[in-house]
């Protein structure tokens, strides 16, 4: 075979190698701009236009307080019990949510436990893990707690709320507190008792007091504001913390829990050995799934046993509207 026939076929070969590394990296593209479509961006909840004026008293059926409690990944599904949820029997917010409902009748406060899906996809699942992503959980959490709070509010102006969540339910419960405190949110700012998160992921030391152990550091979407991948959106702090509502806000979080104890600034070059030091210690403590045992006094009062007395003081020293 001559010397050019042969250079005309490894241009051949060659051409047919780039067509099909070409058709490739089009699929892949095409691939990931559908990922990041499918998987969706963190939706803003919507605002809620001011209410008229308030009754002196309102129906008989409404309670005094509304008691939103917001359960973390994994401990929920859109389908649950509000009033009764099933989703996860280990669910902390069942440690929570179960006292005070076992302390107060419905008509002083109605305990609602926000249903939604409460997943977390892995974006590099191969293939994937056929779950929602972060930011379709928290939109759905978000949009839920708002609409509830929002139809709570039209037919009973005078009930109080009063706030919480865990992990993913803490993003969530704190963002439609940081609404609220913006004067954007579902109900009047003054109308909240209290906003109470556990291990929150948005976590600003300056936003609200950290009821525990000091904690040096701040929540995971903090330290890794800007990031975004398909369907996880670092979100970064909340801006203007939690606004008017920062004298009723309260935090938890556990020392080397990475979702609300992350290094501040981790990707600052001069910052990598201490993160690294810092995130080797999340892996070999675990503390993120323990709060229902975690002490946050001398007392040995734990995480949980903590939000639900606090909640219960809230609740005790509510007003009590009228009724018509």
């Amino acid at each position: 075979m001559s010397s050019a026939r042969k250079a005309r076929r490894g241009r051949s070969r060659l051409l047919r190698m780039l067509i099909v590394l070409i058709v490739v990296l089009v699929v892949a593209l095409v691939a990931l701009v559908a990922w990041y479509l499918l998987a969706g961006r963190v939706p803003k909840p919507p605002v809620t236009p001011p209410a008229p004026e308030r009754p002196s008293a309102q129906p008989a059926s409404c309670p005094d307080v509304q008691v939103i409690a917001i359960p973390g990944t994994w401990e929920s599904s859109a389908g649950d019990d509000p009033f009764n949820p099933t989703a996860n029997p280990n669910s902390l917010m069942l440690n929570i949510t179960r006292p005070l409902q076992a302390e107060f009748d419905p008509q002083r406060a109605q305990v609602y436990t926000v249903p939604y899906v409460a997943q977390f996809s892995n974006p590099i699942a191969i293939p994937p893990d056929g779950q929602a992503s972060y930011n379709v959980s928290r939109g759905e959490g978000t949009a839920k707690a708002t609409e509830v709070m929002a139809s709570m509010h039209a037919e009973c102006p005078l009930t109080s709320f009063v706030l919480t969540g865990f992990s993913q339910g803490a993003v969530i419960a704190g963002d439609v507190a940081a609404s609220i405190g913006a004067g954007t949110g579902p109900v009047p700012e003054d109308l909240v008792l209290g906003v109470g998160v556990i291990a929150d992921g948005r976590r600003d030391p300056a936003a609200a007091p950290t009821i525990g152990p000091p904690v040096g550091g701040v929540g995971a979407e903090v330290a890794l504001a800007g990031i975004k991948l398909p369907g996880i959106t670092m979100t970064g702090a909340r801006p203007g913390g939690f606004g008017t509502l920062a004298d009723r806000a309260v935090q938890i979080c556990a020392p080397t829990d990475g979702i609300c104890d992350a290094p501040d600034g981790a990707f600052a070059p001069g910052n990598w050995t201490a993160s690294l030091s810092r995130l080797l210690g999340y892996v070999n403590n675990p503390v993120h799934a323990l709060y229902n045992s975690f002490g946050v006094d001398e007392n040995g009062t734990t995480a949980t046993q903590w939000m639900t007395n606090w909640a219960a003081d809230k609740v005790r020293s509510a007003p009590t509207p009228a009724h018509e």
